[in-house]
């Protein structure tokens, strides 16, 4: 994919902007902006690979040159067979590669902290021509081990091991926690400006140490990692080929946060007392009462694609009521309380305000559910009135200090008026979320392929939503089959958020995306596997199947081998 259109366009808006001086991005500039021909390209850098096999020399001439005025550059090199991805102790080594370390406009906050858009790029010698984004996820502020694969692509062989150029941010701030919403420019940073500032600049680096720009640009992230993909695909939608947005975080703020209070207050208002009278979250359900409501949702829907096998696959045929597990009398081991089939419906319905306007689409019912995926980020695990849900100490911490204009640091999620506090998202939704281009046409015009990957037991981020995106989607480009040339969406049975739960969960969304590009092969499915170390399937193997196809049983063979499914609309 060419460079030359987005740099310049970014030029343009950033000398707008005064955040980087004429001077700062001529070098680079020129060097990612090579001619179309390959002498062209040729010229914007050095020859590669470097004489005499100097690859640790190279890697610290790039840092020593690149002269960007308000960024900082730190370059290590790690040769080949020192280091698995990850630091792992067992498996393949890595090939020798360059790990360039980045803040781009350090600065201090007006909240007085200091600020910067960090970023890590790492260059293996032997290149594929690849260049491969990784998203980030939560609040971010930290960088991802670029020898890693993407959190929504767990089966891909590292990247960076196979030749690709992988980069990573930070998002512009230090940090896990949303403290950084105090600072104005921090949250334009974490909305979209610093996956724009390091894709340029991580396309440039790589222009100038090889000489040549990337063939090919992927994208590929989960969660907030998600939401950056479809950012992508919307603000700057020529900068890569194809993208991957697993769990695609589109309405985080303004739909799905509210939905996470709305979870969190009926689950507390039921939840159990300690002496002080203070309500224990976790208690709300026990897991022996979520493995009831798991086996009730399989009972109800699992036969639908064909045979019992414990996943639900025909996802649009599962209708389930919980009130089938109401106990007739007084609580037991094998019903639920009235109170807690009450607030599973409410729960899964969606939340609503006082009129009864959906402010967030419901979840699907989903054997997942009883996972500890689920329960991580809906009740915890806290034995005390202290809740660790994630729903309290990620998502309430993203409400009050970003997603809230202004902030209100110190906000009871239990709180939540969900009448009037909506309102209160709404500015920063229209910079931050993703779920109102449902046109995608310059994305699409530029060539751009799609891959919108959820798993239907995701507590925080409704699969329900991602599958409403993509039926928009499709109505504005004659249907579903038209749309799937180039965009397709994949529901993955069981499975929590990005990973986890009783699913075929390990999969290479990245190799399905390079043979779109680079094959003209469109995924009409995706090999999957369990982990040996599941406890409900391991080593299963799926096709996960181009929605609204799912993964029907043929009638014969074992249930545990993907040959014995076919991907149907029936």
């Amino acid at each position: 994919m060419s460079t030359t259109r987005p740099l310049r366009q970014h030029a343009r808006h950033v000398l707008t902007r005064g955040a980087w001086p004429a001077a700062a991005l001529l070098p680079l500039a020129l060097a990612a902006c090579g001619g179309s021909d390959g002498a062209g390209d040729a010229a914007a850098g050095p020859a590669w690979p470097p004489a005499h096999g100097a690859y640790a020399a190279a890697c610290t001439r790039l840092a020593a040159t690149a002269r960007l005025e308000n960024t900082m550059l730190s370059a290590r090199y790690v040769a080949a067979g020192t280091r698995r991805p990850g630091g792992a102790a067992t498996g393949d080594f890595l090939p020798g590669h360059c790990v360039v370390t980045g803040s781009i406009n350090p600065r201090v906050g007006v909240d007085g902290k200091p600020y910067a858009i960090g970023f890590e790029l790492s260059l293996p010698d032997d290149w594929n021509g690849r260049f491969l984004f990784l998203g980030g996820g939560g609040n971010d502020g930290i960088l991802r081990d670029t020898s890693l694969s993407s959190s929504i692509s767990g089966g891909t062989p590292s990247p960076l091991g196979q030749g690709f150029a992988v980069v990573s941010t930070d998002a512009g701030h230090s940090g896990t926690t949303a403290s950084f919403g105090a600072d104005p420019q921090a949250r334009i940073d974490h909305a979209y400006n610093s996956y724009d500032r390091t894709a340029v600049t991580a396309k440039s680096l790589i222009a100038a140490h090889y000489g040549r720009k990337p063939e090919h640009s992927y994208f590929s992230g989960c969660s907030g990692g998600g939401r950056q993909g479809m950012m992508f695909s919307q603000r700057f939608p020529d900068y890569f080929d194809a993208i991957t947005a697993g769990a695609p975080a589109m309405r985080v703020s303004s739909g799905a946060t509210v939905a996470a209070m709305w979870n969190v207050s009926r689950f507390n208002a039921i939840a159990p007392r300690d002496e002080s009278g203070a309500r224990i979250l976790s208690k709300a359900f026990s897991n022996a009462d979520l493995n009831l409501v798991a086996e009730a949702v399989k009972s109800s829907c699992d036969a639908a694609d064909g045979v019992a096998d414990g996943m639900v696959n025909n996802t649009q045929a599962c209708r389930f009521d919980p009130a089938v597990l109401q106990c007739s009398g007084a609580k037991a081991a094998d019903c639920l309380s009235a109170e807690q089939v009450d607030a599973l419906g409410q729960v899964f319905a969606g939340p609503r305000n006082s009129e009864g306007q959906a402010l967030y689409a419901g979840q699907p019912w989903d054997p997942g559910l009883a996972a500890p995926g689920w329960r991580a980020w809906t009740l915890g695990s806290s034995p005390t009135a202290t809740p660790d849900a994630r729903y309290i100490t990620l998502m309430a911490d993203a409400l009050a200090n970003e997603f809230f204009t202004p902030p209100q640091p110190g906000f009871d999620p239990l709180g939540f008026n969900f009448d009037t506090d909506p309102a209160r998202m709404a500015a920063y939704s229209a910079m931050y979320d993703t779920y109102a281009d449902d046109r995608l046409t310059a994305f699409r015009q530029h060539g751009g392929k799609l891959l919108l990957i959820h798993g239907m037991s995701d507590p925080i981020f409704s699969a329900n939503d991602t599958v409403d995106y993509y039926e928009r989607l499709a109505a504005n480009h004659g249907g579903i089959a038209s749309t799937q040339e180039f965009a397709r969406a994949f529901l993955v049975p069981g499975m929590n958020h990005c990973s986890g739960g009783p699913a075929t969960d390990n999969f290479d969304s990245i190799q399905a995306m390079v043979d779109w590009v680079e094959k003209g092969i469109a995924p009409d499915t995706i090999a999957a596997r369990a982990l040996p170390t599941q406890a409900d399937h391991p080593n299963r193997t799926r096709p996960l199947c181009a929605y609204p196809r799912f993964a029907r049983y043929k009638g014969s063979g074992s249930v545990e081998d993907a040959g014995s499914f076919v991907c149907s609309a029936e």
